[in-house]
Parts: C-alpha cells; structure tokens; sequence
C-alpha cells in the first residue's frame, strides 16, 4: 500500500547563544509560554520548550551552542500569527519601543505583516491573515497607522488588480481539492 502522507509542520527549534536574553524576547515578543526546561543529556545543551497551545507541548524550543562566528543565518525567517490588527500594531510598538533592527511593515495581499530582526538576528515575522489571496511572492509597504477600515479596504482594492485574485475561502477549497487529489 501506498499511502499518502500529509504531515502537519508542529514546531521548530533554534540554536542561541544566549538564553536568558532570546527567552525574554520569545515570551514578551511573541507570547510563548515556557512548558519545559532542561539539559539534554546526550549533547549537552540547555533547551527551553515554549508553546502557546496547550495541545502542543512545545511550537518553538530554544537551544544552547550557536556558534560565536556565525557568517549567515541558517533559517530564514520565522513567522508568527496574530489574531488582527490591533495584536499586529501592539506587537509593532513592542519592536518600535525596543529599537528592534531592520523594523518594516507590509501586505502581501494574503497577509498584514511586520519583519524584525530577534536580539541574535534572525528575521521575524508577525502576521495576520485577510480575507483575500493573490498569488505570491507580492509585498507592498504597509502603514499601519492608518485605521483597521482604511487599511482593509486599500488591500482589497489592491487585490482586485491582481490576476489570480479570489478569496481566501474559495483559495482555501482551491487548495483542499488539490491536497485531496495527491492521496
């Protein structure tokens, strides 16, 4: 038998060089809780599980031995989603008010999103989901100090100009049947 496997992405793990300071950061940034804390006895290292769902016991795990003289970042991005605009914007003052490196906000038709830089440099995004898709990758500046309605009606309007334009419902069923159709 052949079947067809359809795993679901759970969680992710990062090595830091420094703990305590990449913890602040993941618990007050993002809202993780810490579910777990120890040494991993085959390698040595110190690892911090962090979940916001309590049916996974950890999304996100820090772990300790990041390498001094790294040249590049091994992800990226990591990316987080917020419930709306009002979590987006609060989470942008947040990054605002901490002098977070390379801060920028945009749509991408199917998202409203911010970008910043974590206390070790890797590239974070926060995200919220709209109710339209075009095709991707597509950025746009974004101004979120506009309102909840202005901002909601400029990327509609700047959706229906993109062949390929549908809702998120219709993409969303688009993509079940094409998922469904790989068993």
């Amino acid at each position: 038998m052949n079947a067809t496997v359809k795993a679901k992405l759970t969680h992710c793990a990062l090595f830091v060089s420094d703990m305590e300071r990449m913890l602040d950061f993941y618990t007050r940034f993002i809202g993780l809780s810490v579910t777990d804390r120890g040494t991993a006895k085959s390698a040595e290292v110190e690892m911090v599980f962090l979940s916001n769902d309590p049916d996974e016991h950890h999304q996100f795990v820090l772990v300790t031995g990041r390498p001094e003289n790294v040249e590049f970042h091994l992800n990226q991005q990591f990316s987080f989603l917020v419930e709306n605009l009002d979590q987006l914007r609060s989470v942008h003052a947040l990054a605002e008010a901490e002098k977070s490196p390379n801060l920028r906000s945009a749509t991408h038709g199917n998202a409203w999103s911010i970008y910043f830089d974590d206390p070790e440099g890797n590239l974070i995004e926060i995200y919220v989901h709209t109710p339209w898709y075009i095709p991707q990758p597509h950025l746009v500046p974004l101004d979120l100090a506009k309102s909840n309605a202005e901002i909601t009606d400029e990327t509609e309007r700047h959706c229906q100009e993109y062949a390929g334009y549908q809702s998120a419902a219709q993409r969303k069923s688009d993509m079940a049947r094409m998922m469904d159709a790989r068993s």
